[in-house]
């Protein structure tokens, strides 16, 4: 049991009060984590920290831009103000469209590679190097997508960004592991959340239960396994540069 124990640990979690991001959050908590759910939205982060105490966690609230350096860098203060030190961040912001080709325009794909992919570079620059210079290890677990490789038709933008992250996650990799700072990511499969029911059409779930061989969407607490793996000091303490599918099966699928 002691693999998978947190106590002792601070998580922050960004976008921690989306619909995945707000379950791996009361996973993290209810393995002893102190979790820091961190979102614009005020309410909802606050029903994901009434569902981490549920849990029997402890989790506080945070209000930041994650596309700001100076929002992460005061959320970086006020956390550790909260609890003295940082040990795991995760990467949940996301932002899609299905927007043709040859109709998207650069302030769509700015807004989309500024949510999906600035925000998690720029955290990782101000809690990486927090992790870094503190000298104890951490754990970045950057959320990445099926659409990241190969990439899915309709969301142009999205799957680049993704593709984007999976690169930077290895990358940070091999530069933190001498600091003991694991770098992965989880490539959720297809769970249906508020940013990608708008292209669930009819004809495109079709399609994705044809490539998933369990045949179904996943649920949300599915991904809770996997991120408290990855948090782990103790059960993944081996784990760098990986990126982990919890798909179904989509990703081993080809005719």
């Amino acid at each position: 049991m002691n693999l998978f124990d947190l106590t002792g640990k601070t998580a922050v979690i960004i976008g921690g009060n989306s619909t995945l991001g707000g379950t791996m959050a009361v996973a993290l908590g209810g393995h002893g984590a102190k979790v820091a759910v961190v979102g614009r939205n005020q309410e909802k982060s606050e029903q994901v920290r009434e569902r981490i105490i549920e849990a029997g966690g402890e989790a506080q609230c945070f209000q930041a831009d994650a596309t700001s350096r100076e929002d992460l860098e005061q959320l970086l203060k006020d956390v550790l103000a909260w609890s003295g030190s940082v040990d795991v961040l995760m990467n949940c912001p996301g932002k899609n469209s299905a927007t043709p080709f040859f109709d998207i325009s650069m302030e769509e794909w700015d807004s989309i590679m500024e949510v999906n992919l600035k925000s998690v570079v720029l955290a990782c620059q101000v809690f990486g190097k927090h992790m870094v210079d503190q000298g104890k290890g951490g754990s970045i677990i950057n959320i990445s997508s099926v659409s990241s490789d190969p990439p899915l038709s309709r969301v142009f933008t999205y799957s680049a960004s993704k593709a984007a992250v999976n690169n930077l996650t290895q990358n940070l990799a091999r530069e933190f592991a001498p600091s003991r700072v694991r770098v992965n990511a989880i490539i959720p499969g297809f769970f249906p959340a508020e940013q990608n029911r708008k292209i669930l059409s009819p004809d495109r779930i079709e399609s994705i239960m044809r490539h998933t061989p369990m045949n179904r969407f996943g649920e949300a607490e599915e991904l809770q396994g996997a991120a408290v793996f990855l948090a782990s000091e103790q059960a993944s303490s081996f784990v760098t540069g990986s990126v982990l599918r919890v798909d179904g099966g989509f990703g081993a699928m080809t005719i």
